[in-house]
């Protein structure tokens, strides 16, 4: 009986590890059971460009943009909301929401500018990968973030 219960303990407690963590925030979930297998994880700089999509993020150490959108459930067709304010992870809105505090406070012209945002990302592409375009791609998660200082003015 007790390794019945411990059993359904365990499958329970790797069920849940297997759902992603911040769907709960999210509209449209990134990482879809049809796309996870082609998801990997590539250091890269997230940073907010002039254009469709608004976010990118440049693949470290390679010539590689990544256009960022929310998720497969909103491609296509791709939407103005979605290019300009895709659903991130919960850490990496924390992360944009703890730098805007910081620029107001600072009374910068305009807080909403960070600077790049380095981190371990995991991205799910939403299209095929064609050499010299952008790829469409959703960020799952992020981790070991750092925010770089060049846009907050500070003197």
């Amino acid at each position: 009986m007790r390794y019945a219960i411990l059993m359904a303990l365990i499958l329970s407690v790797s069920a849940a590890l297997a759902i992603p963590q911040d769907t709960a925030h999210r509209k449209i979930p990134c990482k879809t059971p049809e796309i996870a297998p082609m998801c990997y994880w590539t250091r890269g700089r997230l940073n907010f460009y002039n254009g469709n999509p608004s976010y990118r993020i440049w693949k470290v150490g390679t010539k590689r943009i990544l256009g960022v959108y929310s998720g497969p459930a909103a491609f296509p067709p791709r939407t103005n909301e979605d290019s300009e304010n895709p659903a991130f992870p919960a850490n990496l809105d924390d992360v944009f929401e703890a730098e805007i505090t910081r620029n107001e406070r600072a009374k910068q012209t305009a807080p909403y500018l960070i600077g790049p945002v380095f981190a371990d990302f995991e991205v799910c592409p939403l299209e095929p990968d064609v050499p010299g375009e952008m790829q469409a791609v959703c960020i799952e998660s992020a981790r070991d973030i750092f925010v770089e200082m060049s846009k907050r003015g500070y003197r």
